[in-house]
């Protein structure tokens, strides 16, 4: 199936992703004293051992922190917002006013964490679904602290799912923070999101 993607499929993907992106900033906003920015640079599809490769390469057996959705309907699968260790004590620091390598900030993450990953995801998620006109529905979101192949358990996963990938950047100017996030969504039924987006380009004006 990824090799049947066209330019206009990816750019479909990525818009939609940026869409939610975008409402997920607007929320985390409200929560910051500073503006943050989300930036998306690049939306990648990707097979089993493609992802593999790229995200141990990326984590080499780091423990991250992960907050981990189900999704049904129209089309299912999983998404998974991954949070490397330095971003996720800055985020969690920024977000709750703790020092970096104070005791407490260990006891603050999880809630916190949490929070952004149902923000982040729920804002993509709800763009997908209501940029196609898609009904989906979620489970309850999981948060979980493990290397990326327990988090994902590749070992469990079928060779013909499919695998987005996104690369986040988070920014806060007034700080000169820069961190990321990464997001990934198993996809177990790929096929049905662009027969969709097929539908959808279809009735676009050229």
């Amino acid at each position: 199936m990824i090799h049947e993607l066209t330019d206009a499929h990816l750019d479909a993907l990525q818009e939609l992703i940026n869409i939610g992106v975008g409402r997920a900033a607007s929320m985390l906003n409200q929560m910051l004293d500073s503006q943050i920015v989300l930036e998306i640079p690049v939306v990648s599809v990707l097979n089993l051992s493609q992802i593999q490769a790229e995200l141990e390469k990326r984590f080499e057996g780091d423990s991250l922190a992960a907050v981990k959705l189900n999704f049904t309907g129209s089309f299912s699968g999983k998404a998974n917002l991954v949070f490397p260790t330095e971003s996720a004590a800055t985020l969690v620091s920024l977000l709750t006013g703790e020092e970096i390598g104070s005791p407490d900030l260990d006891s603050v993450k999880i809630g916190t964490l949490s929070e952004v990953g149902n923000i982040v995801i729920n804002g993509i998620m709800g763009s997908i679904s209501n940029v196609l006109n898609q009904h989906l529905n979620y489970a309850i979101p999981i948060y979980m602290e493990d290397s990326i192949k327990h988090i994902l358990s590749l070992e469990y996963i079928k060779e013909e799912t499919v695998f987005l990938l996104a690369q986040t950047r988070f920014a806060i100017k007034t700080l000169e923070i820069i961190g990321e996030i990464v997001l990934i969504f198993e996809m177990e039924s790929f096929g049905t999101l662009i027969k969709v987006i097929d539908q959808q380009l279809e009735f676009q004006p050229s």
